[in-house]
């Protein structure tokens, strides 16, 4: 008789999978009102994404993102490392309008403009003109290798290879003169980081796009795991009306539903066939839709042929399909507290980054005053400061400015109190501020405020005004 240990061990070993490999979506095209608006918002960002770093603007590259420098151009904006709060408040925007049109109309972000998304419909298109449609995709996988299927594989990803690579120098192109950025990669070929990154952004582009596609929004966006927070009941979503579409079943063509006892799905499976993310709206919204609506086209072109109302999957709430709404309805319910929050929020950083921008000097000055020398007597008897000065020029012109000071009766610059700087520069001087010994001895030990003043040319009033302090001693 066989021990327990002996029966165990005489048992084969099974190896439990604890990942299962992904299916390959094989989404099939689609036609209809909203295939036409994803492909008139890919044209638009396309447009602006490869024709923008072509512009010039006062003879140099419109927007430049010049890390050498280091120093920004966005148009007439000149941005320095100092001016890095503005980048900070774009982030802000850019995350309250996440939100305020997350909890608006769901993941429009996803569906439209979200780059992940624009370029996997273009390679998904190249994919479609290079194989064929679903059908013809999955019978050209399943088939054995052939010449036939080597070129049309390799005729996609050809193409896949050079729409990456000119996206990779179009975005290389944002941070390196582009004008002058192909001939720096003929000359130096790949041994340089601009052909690095050139190729960097290729690879990750096709792999992105070309390969991992849904994978990238179900497993690597948390914007997918987030948004279950950002919309609620009243949220705009596409939606599938289960009360008008159940039970699904086949009929022939223009078929009274309630003759034969189903409801307007034919189950034809095609809102499931055309989605890219591989899911079933039917079975309820699911984090893996990212709201491109192609199931909306799909089902609106059957229930045309079905010959019965549109609308059968729309962009609806949850509540307004459980509780029957008119769209009217729908959309007064949409502008409720939570919404109204983030549109203030949105408005007033949006506002707050417009005003910093309008107001901001066109110079900068960072004033510190040398703490090697504390205070120092001159032969008349004059006390005398020195000062650590550094101005940045934050305009595309060459300025002189008059340096002057305030808060001290007597209290002046010697030297040199005109100070020029090229368009852009950052230069420091080394300023003296010099108090009679008449007026000095009027005054109690110590350090006493002063102004440091910065005038632009023949200008009636100072363009910028600094603090500091003037030590007198003991």
């Amino acid at each position: 008789m066989s021990t327990p240990s002996e029966t165990v061990a005489a048992q084969p070993l099974h190896f439990v999978p604890m990942y299962a490999k992904s299916k390959k979506i094989y989404a099939r095209s689609v036609r209809g009102v909203f295939a036409r608006l994803r492909w008139g918002i890919v044209a638009l960002t396309q447009s602006v994404f490869f024709g923008l770093p072509w512009l010039s603007w006062n003879g140099r590259q419109a927007v430049l993102f010049d890390l050498d420098a280091p120093r920004f151009y966005v148009f007439g904006l000149v941005l320095q490392p100092q001016d890095l709060i503005f980048l900070a408040a774009l982030l802000v925007i850019a995350a309250l309008a996440l939100f305020f049109f997350t909890a608006l109309a769901g993941r429009l972000w996803c569906g439209y403009a979200c780059p992940q998304t624009v370029y996997s419909e273009i390679f998904q298109w190249i994919e479609r003109k290079t194989e064929g449609d679903r059908l013809a995709r999955m019978r050209l996988d399943q088939q054995p290798w052939s010449a036939a299927k080597v070129a049309r594989k390799t005729a996609k990803h050809t193409l896949w290879t050079l729409v990456g690579l000119a996206a990779g120098f179009t975005l290389v192109g944002y941070f390196v003169p582009i004008r002058g950025l192909a001939p720096h990669l003929a000359q130096a070929g790949i041994a340089s980081w601009p052909a690095f990154w050139v190729l960097f952004y290729a690879g990750i582009m096709v792999g992105h796009a070309g390969w991992m596609r849904e994978q990238i929004c179900n497993y690597m966006c948390p914007y997918a795991r987030i948004q279950s927070t950002l919309i609620d009941g009243d949220s705009l979503v596409i939606a599938y009306d289960s009360a008008r579409g159940d039970p699904r079943g086949a009929r022939p063509r223009r078929t009274d539903p309630a003759s034969v006892g189903l409801g307007s799905c034919t189950d034809c499976t095609l809102c499931v066939q055309v989605c890219p993310a591989g899911i079933d709206i039917r079975n309820g919204l699911q984090n893996e839709c990212i709201g491109c609506a192609a199931c909306i086209d799909a089902c609106d072109d059957v229930m045309a042929k079905m010959d019965y109302p549109k609308g059968l999957i729309r962009y609806a709430t949850s509540n307004g399909v459980a509780q029957g709404l008119s769209m009217a309805q729908m959309l007064r319910r949409v502008l409720r507290p939570r919404v109204l929050v983030y549109g203030a929020l949105l408005s007033a950083a949006g506002t707050a980054f417009a005003v910093g921008l309008a107001l901001r000097a066109p110079v900068s000055m960072d004033v510190i005053r040398d703490r090697g020398v504390m205070a120092r007597l001159s032969e008349d008897g004059r006390v005398q400061n020195l000062y650590r000065v550094q101005l940045m020029n934050r305009t595309e012109r060459a300025a002189r400015y008059t340096l002057g000071v305030e808060g001290l009766p007597g209290l002046a610059v010697d030297e040199q109190r005109t100070l020029d700087v090229q368009p852009g520069e950052v230069k420091p001087f080394t300023v003296r501020l010099s108090l009679p010994a008449e007026a000095a001895q009027t005054l109690p030990a110590g350090a006493q405020p002063v102004t440091l003043t910065l005038t632009e040319g023949a200008a009636a009033q100072p363009t910028l005004r600094e603090h500091s302090t003037f030590l007198l001693p003991r």
